[in-house]
């Protein structure tokens, strides 16, 4: 080992300096980033590129970080690889600003070879430049063109080696991981959700709702998060973040990416989802793995390349983002899945709330292994990037939304046994779960609190008994695996395992 060490204390000390390495280019234009990947980029009829990356998903398998995995030798010498490379070879370097909160704001600095700039090009979208002279807090040097594929962490310094991937969610998580391991180490939580602001008439005026949603990517997180509610001005329902953020112990819920958002485009549709549409044919957005002719046309409903078709988009073209990306106080918490013996929305106790936290149920999507694709999984948080006790994440989850009194519910965003949950459907229980208009009751089938009323909507066409052929047996089924799930995380108090529905 060189000066690196066995500790990766210092790696300002260890990668080259950007403002006067002569192999490094700083803080390029993105015009210039894109004409450095002119050679793989097709321009799409929007004017705006696309690229086809090798890799279409994240590499989890490949994934190991100091705090929870084994490190030897050799996963330093991955680091190390990386420093040496960045030192050596033609290099393109970003900085950019994660988050704007005062205690949740990050320097991040990327390194990529030149040749790979477009993976700069996309990520520097998704953040706001650096004001001033702070130095980085997060180092990420990605080599796409390694043979060995292995994405190497070491949270407490705040670096992360990306090798042998070229896929541009590796570089966006590589922060975000960060971004939510520090938030925990404030004593607060980071979380892989969106974020809203919605602004209700009342008999008092104006009264704010703040929610979070959590989902695993490709279960309609994105979609609702960005969604008006079909409210009518001056009600609006404001988007602040779309993928990460950090739950404060005050309340308040810090955003991350202040300039774009990271879309799923497979089946991108101009009449659901209008907002979404617009930005990613804008000539601003970055295509990412998108089906594009040779002459530019798109077609958002093909899996060509793969179902994990991805854009970056800019929030200046979103008409419900908001300027501001932080949540002043969190209100509401949704849990997004896809479980057919789920009622649509059913509202948690704080200890229910933190099972379902734990449980993290949805279907696996193209964004993790698309060779599982629509299977079932449980993915703690809905949060891939947990760095610590996972049953710490739940018991501190569990005490937050108790002590500040946020309201839980989870969200059925698939089918009902044989019913479909239509976006429409989901829309108008957000709206009247907002306005608090929704009379709730116990259900026998699944022991949930249910709607029992919801205006302007036919709810008992959802109720579980009648829809799910063996209700009875499915359910049973369904808490046996959930208590089993539960039992393996040795640090996860009694009471939330207890509270398994």
């Amino acid at each position: 080992m060189s000066d690196l060490g066995m500790t990766v204390q210092s790696p300002a000390d260890s990668l080259p300096d950007p403002a006067e390495a002569d192999n490094v280019e700083y803080d390029p234009s993105f015009a210039q980033l894109r004409e450095y990947s002119r050679e793989l980029e097709t321009e799409t009829e929007f004017g705006s590129p696309a690229y086809v990356s090798e890799h279409r998903s994240r590499n989890a398998d490949a994934t190991k970080n100091a705090v929870d995995d084994e490190f030897t030798a050799s996963d330093y010498q991955v680091i190390e690889t990386a420093y040496d490379a960045a030192a050596e070879r033609e290099m393109v370097c970003l900085d950019r600003r994660l988050g704007r909160h005062p205690e949740n704001s990050y320097v991040c600095r990327l390194f990529v070879p030149k040749e790979h700039a477009r993976i700069a090009l996309a990520w520097g979208k998704l953040l706001e430049p650096v004001e001033g002279d702070r130095e980085p807090d997060f180092y990420t040097v990605q080599l796409p063109d390694r043979d060995e594929v292995a994405v190497r962490v070491v949270p407490e310094s705040g670096v992360t080696a990306v090798l042998g991937s070229d896929y541009t969610g590796e570089a966006k998580k590589s922060f975000l991981r960060l971004f939510m391991f520090y938030a925990k180490q404030q004593g607060g939580l980071g979380l892989h959700a969106g974020t809203k602001r919605v602004d209700l008439e009342t008999d008092d005026g104006m009264d704010t709702v703040g929610q979070v949603f959590l989902g695993l990517s490709g279960t309609g997180k994105s979609t609702l998060t960005a969604h008006g509610l079909d409210l009518e001005d001056p009600e609006e329902a404001t988007m602040l973040q779309d993928d990460v953020c950090a739950l404060r112990t005050d309340g308040s819920v810090a955003g991350s990416e202040g300039q774009g958002l990271y879309i799923k485009t497979i089946g991108l549709d101009a009449d659901e989802q209008p907002e979404l549409h617009e930005a990613a044919t804008h000539e601003s957005a970055v295509m990412e793995n998108v089906d594009v002719d040779a002459d530019g046309t798109v077609d958002f409903d093909s899996d060509e390349h793969t179902a994990n078709a991805r854009a970056v988009v800019q929030r200046d073209h979103l008409d419900s983002a908001d300027d501001e990306i932080d949540l002043p106080e969190v209100d509401q918490v949704f849990f997004i899945t896809r479980n057919p013996a789920m009622p649509p929305i059913a509202k948690l106790a704080p200890e229910e709330a933190a099972a379902a936290f734990m449980l993290g149920e949805s279907v696996q999507t193209s964004a993790g292994d698309p060779s599982k694709a629509g299977e079932s999984i449980r993915v703690v948080g809905t949060n891939p990037f947990i760095v610590g006790s996972k049953g710490e994440e739940g018991n501190r989850f569990r005490d937050l939304v108790a002590d500040l009194g946020v309201e839980c519910f989870v969200l059925n965003t698939g089918n009902v046994g044989d019913r479909d949950v239509g976006v429409d459907d989901t829309v108008t229980l957000l709206r009247e779960v907002s306005r608090g208009t929704i009379e709730w009751r116990e259900d026998d089938a699944t022991g949930l609190t249910v709607p029992a009323s919801v205006p302007g909507m036919d709810v008992s066409r959802f109720d579980v008994a009648d829809a799910l052929e063996d209700h009875e047996d499915r359910i049973e089924r369904l808490r046996t695996e959930r208590r089993t799930h539960l039992a393996r995380f040795e640090d996860l108090a009694d009471e939330i395992e207890d509270a398994v529905y």
